[in-house]
């Protein structure tokens, strides 16, 4: 993940369960494949551990305190096609997905707006249109899409009136002017080789067993952000290796407000990373359909993703014991992970660089 231009978000939690899904509607190769991909040995050891995971972190499990969090699925197939009640019970009750058949071969783009204002709503107009006009046609037969909303409070909020506007360091080496959220209190902070990890917990995460927090790594140098995410790319471990346990004493401390929704087409990047077969002619999904010619060609023709998240005085965090004082200054740009710390799941991955823009589709 080489840092651009442009700020970057996407749920690791959300596309794994879309694929997992997928995974319930396929068969011989395919499922093999997909297996082999998402590490689990059999379709039915996938259903569990994906129900146990989505219901543990968004608080189906017992939980009722915490962040807001939002997961939607969907699966929309061409009407000429008869979805099998089996994966339908499963897509409901497992993956809470909607599994749903429409006239994609006559109203393709009434379709894509549909989808659209499903999402809008189920995501409190976060997510506004996920699917680019261009996305969907006659010929599609199988779409897919997944969103993740996220809205997290502080402990005890950052003071508005201490946000003040301060420098805010780009890559290619110039400067912006941005509000900067600032607190006194203790902060859990770690330095490590070349970067600094700040660790803000929310509301609610110590009155169940859920535990959500913000992790956010600040390279040492203003243009360490390839360095930094170099680090993560080749080391799977490497964000369980640098939580900060300790809360410290803070000098100058400062983070950006920012807010991100970035949408992207996932299918090229997870053949990139090995998983080809469900997005090919020689995909198998005739456990999905009761219906249809063993050898008509059904395969995912697109698996769109779009992740939002939006950081502000709302939340902070309140801490005990101090270490020796130590300054967090996130005045360039720095990667960012919320996750569940029980079940180590990463929610959202992502990187800010210009914490002025918004919005990016790809």
């Amino acid at each position: 993940m080489a840092a651009t231009g442009s700020n970057f978000v996407f749920s690791p939690l959300s596309i794994r369960a879309g694929l997992s899904l997928t995974a319930v509607g396929s068969k011989g190769e395919t499922l093999e494949q997909m297996l082999s991909f998402l590490g689990s040995p059999t379709l039915a050891d996938l259903n569990s551990a994906a129900a146990q995971l989505l219901g543990s972190v968004s608080g189906e499990n017992g939980a009722t305190a915490g962040p807001r969090l939002s997961f939607v699925n969907g699966v929309w197939v061409e009407q000429s096609l008869e979805l099998k009640t089996a994966f339908q019970e499963v897509a409901a009750s497992v993956y809470g997905a909607i599994a749903k058949s429409v006239d994609l071969e006559n109203r393709a783009e009434e379709v894509s707006i549909e989808v659209n204002d499903w999402l809008k709503k189920k995501t409190d107009g976060l997510i506004k249109n996920l699917i680019p006009e261009t996305a969907v046609d006659d010929a599609t037969r199988l779409l897919i899409a997944n969103a993740l909303c996220f809205k997290g409070f502080w402990s005890y909020p950052f003071e508005s009136s201490q946000t003040r506007y301060e420098e805010f360091h780009l890559l290619n080496g110039s400067t912006i002017q941005v509000p900067f959220m600032r607190s006194r209190e203790d902060q859990f902070i770690s330095s490590y080789d070349g970067f600094k990890v700040l660790k803000l917990p929310y509301e609610g995460s110590y009155k169940d067993w859920r535990r959500f927090s913000m992790l956010i790594f600040l390279p040492h140098k203003k243009d360490g952000l390839n360095e930094l995410t170099t680090k993560f790319v080749s080391d799977t471990n490497f964000i369980n290796r640098h939580i900060p346990t300790r809360p410290v004493e803070v000098g100058k401390f400062g983070i950006p407000k920012f807010k991100i929704s970035f949408g992207f087409e996932a299918s090229a990047a997870l053949k990139g990373l090995g998983l080809e077969s469900p997005f090919t002619t020689k995909a198998d999904f005739h456990e999905m359909f009761s219906n249809g010619h063993p050898d008509q060609q059904l395969f995912v023709s697109s698996m769109l993703h779009e992740a939002a998240i939006e950081v502000d005085e709302e939340g902070t965090l309140a801490a005990a014991a101090t270490d020796p004082i130590m300054d967090f200054q996130a005045d360039h740009p720095f990667v960012f992970v919320i996750r569940e710390e029980v079940t180590g799941s990463s929610l959202f991955f992502g990187h800010v660089v210009h914490p002025s823009l918004a919005d990016h589709q790809v």
